[in-house]
């Protein structure tokens, strides 16, 4: 009975008011700067992409995106890893990793469930990513490749330029035949 009438005691003591936490006082968040840290370095926040993997991101979470040498249409040597020496031209680019696609390299086996009740599934080839620091530009007239260059022209257009060999990538043709290549493409999605 003295025990208990002990145990009943010491928990009146307690006080458990709004700023205090099993008798114990909590401290008070302070509004003002902490002396010695800057106000104006922010930290960059960290988004998760997988579970070994962290991606700087912009203050609205969103990734950081990175400028690469190279962009869609592009013919491209690979310079390094299993796939070193192929050449094709680059169908699509992934900003946030600087991973790029090219076409008929990296080949990745995918195994397709049948999407309709009698159909068989099957298995397709596809290409897989590739870093942008492992492909280089490549010229296909003088068959060479070489580091990526920025000049002025005279009308004052800013292109790219293979530093080897001299030649302009961005030209106005190549534009051209990228747009009726994206809208081939739009029209086949669309009558499909």
């Amino acid at each position: 009975m003295a025990a208990m009438a002990a145990l009943q005691s010491s928990f009146t003591s307690l006080s458990l008011s709004s700023n205090s936490f099993m008798g114990q006082r909590l401290s008070p968040v302070t509004l003002c700067p902490v002396p010695g840290k800057s106000a104006e370095k922010r930290c960059l926040i960290v988004m998760k992409l997988k579970r070994w993997e962290r991606k700087e991101c912009k203050p609205n979470s969103l990734p950081v995106l990175h400028k690469m040498h190279v962009k869609i249409g592009d013919t491209v040597k690979v310079i390094s890893g299993r796939e070193k020496g192929k050449i094709g031209e680059i169908t699509k680019i992934f900003k946030h990793n600087s991973t790029i696609i090219v076409k008929d390299t990296n080949l990745k086996t995918k195994h397709m469930k049948s999407r309709e009740e009698g159909e068989p599934g099957q298995i397709i080839k596809i290409e897989g990513p590739i870093h942008s620091s492992n492909v280089m530009l490549y010229s296909k007239e003088q068959e060479v490749a070489s580091r990526v260059g920025h000049k002025v022209l005279e009308n004052g257009t800013r292109v790219r330029y293979l530093i080897k060999t001299g030649e302009i990538i961005d030209n106005a043709e190549n534009w051209k035949k990228l747009k009726e290549a994206k809208k081939k493409n739009e029209e086949a999605v669309a009558a499909s």
